[in-house]
């Protein structure tokens, strides 16, 4: 009799060990992973409905945006693929998502990379225990998680080189925008 497969752990309710992921929770990680990369889409067309297209920074953010769209597009169809129920958020992360992206760009520029740079390391390290989670369980889940997570670096570290440490109250605001990314992970698991 195995103790780690017959009693659940705590941490593990399925009593499975760490790399392995059930289709539960293979369909948590696909609900969340599309509910953020909706989110990213809705926070970068707040910021250019503020800031412009003739804005400096502009560019960059819609090539963001793009590669966001990119990750949206694909986890839209694993959710369809897989009958993977998608948020019942996703109207309120529509909202959200625009008025976060709004409010930071009129605060200024520097307070739009700060957003991207506050989201885009909270992602990482969410991109990253999934990926720690899923093991080689499910190598097209995997693959995508792996080659977004690589995006959502090169943008954190690209709204870092335009300035958002510079933000005003950058602490505070990176903080409250990292609590609020982590809160709508949890939520978006689950509901």
């Amino acid at each position: 009799m195995n103790a780690a497969k017959d009693f659940p752990r705590p941490g593990r309710p399925d009593g499975k060990a760490s790399g392995e992921t059930n289709d539960r929770a293979r369909a948590s990680m696909l609900r969340v992973d599309q509910a953020g990369e909706f989110g990213a889409t809705r926070i970068y067309a707040g910021q250019l409905a503020v800031m412009g297209d003739r804005h400096p920074d502009a560019r960059l953010i819609a090539g963001m945006a793009a590669q966001e769209e990119r990750h949206r597009k694909t986890f839209d169809a694993m959710i369809v693929q897989r009958g993977v129920r998608p948020t019942m958020l996703t109207p309120f992360w529509n909202v959200a998502g625009f008025a976060l992206g709004a409010v930071t760009a009129a605060i200024g520029p520097r307070a739009a990379m700060a957003c991207t740079a506050a989201i885009e390391t909270e992602i990482d390290l969410h991109y990253a225990e999934q990926l720690k989670q899923l093991g080689q369980d499910d190598p097209e889940l995997s693959a995508a998680i792996a080659d977004f997570q690589a995006d959502e670096v090169e943008h954190r570290d690209a709204a870092l080189a335009h300035g958002a440490e510079q933000a005003p109250a950058y602490p505070l605001l990176s903080g409250a925008i990292r609590l609020g990314c982590r809160a709508a992970i949890a939520l978006s698991k689950r509901i």
